[in-house]
């Protein structure tokens, strides 16, 4: 994996501004999110290459043919221009990279996460006219089409495995490899844009939290998680975590003390707990 180059104080308080603008506004853009995402991860990505990646977009957008049919026809056509011509896909060994979570990088060597993936087939499809939406099946995003809840089995289809179309069963046997569990049909519904976000987080936090050098970037997506309108509040306490991981005693111990005023609302026991944990994060500058 190259080595990551973070962006200037100046330039990462930048896009935490952009970020939480675009995920308060009334239609959030998840290209542009995502992008984002890759500007916190990667100082190189200026404006000039945020620009560049919007355009790739538009440009795999402007491939596909013009209305190709319904739903089926759709999913058809992405897989042959993305999976085939493009060659869009995954591998396992693109769970072990951080390039695999960011859109800009996805776009560059093709290759990346399922979620992210469905991202650009997400993208590039919407932009084309096609009826298009994610779907978080638990364990493996996939990209469904046609009108969200209309009669009729849907259209799936799974760009890590180069867009292949997926059957009931296909979709039945994801979801029981994933938690041992049957498909529900809640399991179907279209993902939110915002949830899509936080779930492309999530798996940034997961990488970074399996390689303890890189904290900072665990920091960094905990920290953007917190700029979406909707997020688990546990992640203050994580955020606290990191601070004392790496050092910053004091703030970590202030983010312990601000989360167990929430959390002593409801477990006090917990809350003291905490407490406790911000002094000893204090008592290790003395």
């Amino acid at each position: 994996m190259r080595s990551p180059h973070p962006p200037s104080p100046g330039r990462s308080a930048e896009v935490r501004r952009l970020f939480a603008e675009e995920a308060r506004s009334e239609r959030p853009d998840l290209a542009t999110l995502c992008l984002l995402v890759g500007a916190e991860a990667d100082g190189t990505l200026d404006e000039a290459g945020l620009d560049a990646a919007q355009i790739e977009l538009d440009r795999l957008a402007g491939l596909l043919p013009h209305r190709p049919g319904g739903p089926r026809a759709w999913a058809l056509a992405l897989r042959d221009l993305l999976g085939g011509r493009c060659g869009f896909h995954g591998t396992p060994a693109d769970y072990r990279r951080l390039e695999s979570s960011l859109l800009h990088e996805v776009l560059r060597r093709r290759r990346g996460l399922p979620i992210l993936l469905s991202v650009v087939w997400m993208e590039v499809a919407r932009r084309a006219g096609a009826p298009v939406y994610g779907v978080a099946l638990p364990g493996h995003f996939v990209v469904g089409f046609g009108q969200a809840g209309e009669a009729g089995p849907p259209v799936l289809a799974d760009p890590f495995d180069g867009g292949r179309l997926l059957t009931g069963a296909d979709a039945e046997l994801l979801v029981a490899g994933a938690t041992g569990a049957p498909l529900d049909a809640s399991m179907l519904a279209p993902a939110d844009p915002l949830d899509v976000v936080l779930r492309v987080l999530n798996n940034i936090r997961a990488w970074a939290s399996a390689r303890p050098e890189h904290s900072a970037v665990a920091l960094w997506a905990v920290d953007l998680s917190l700029l979406l309108p909707s997020h688990p509040a546990r992640l203050r306490y994580e955020r606290a975590q990191l601070l004392v991981q790496r050092g910053d005693f004091l703030a970590g111990a202030a983010e312990l003390e601000g989360y167990a005023e929430v959390v002593g609302a409801v477990d006090e026991p917990a809350a003291e707990r905490m407490r406790g944990q911000a002094r000893a994060a204090r008592a290790l500058l003395n």
